[in-house]
């Protein structure tokens, strides 16, 4: 499939930026470039938002479950 087309549910932003948070903690870089700053802030603000949503409890087995259920409606993006 095409990376550049492919549609990211909020369980997949909510994985990948928890793990990203995650990586920055331990590598325990001080220095930032402006340009990082505004990627942090707004990893933040996409964090916070993204955590009062229900995909903070999800699991991957729950999505797979989903689109297996959904995938005899034969819906389209």
């Amino acid at each position: 499939k095409d990376a550049n087309a492919a549609l990211l549910s909020n369980f997949e932003v909510y994985q990948l930026l928890t793990d990203l948070k995650q990586q920055r903690k331990e590598s325990g870089k001080t220095k930032q470039s402006s340009g990082q700053q505004n990627l942090n802030t707004i990893m933040y603000e996409t964090l916070k938002y993204i955590s009062k949503t229900p995909c903070k409890y999800q699991s991957p087995e729950i999505v797979r479950e989903f689109l297996v259920a959904m995938k005899e409606h034969k819906l389209t993006k």
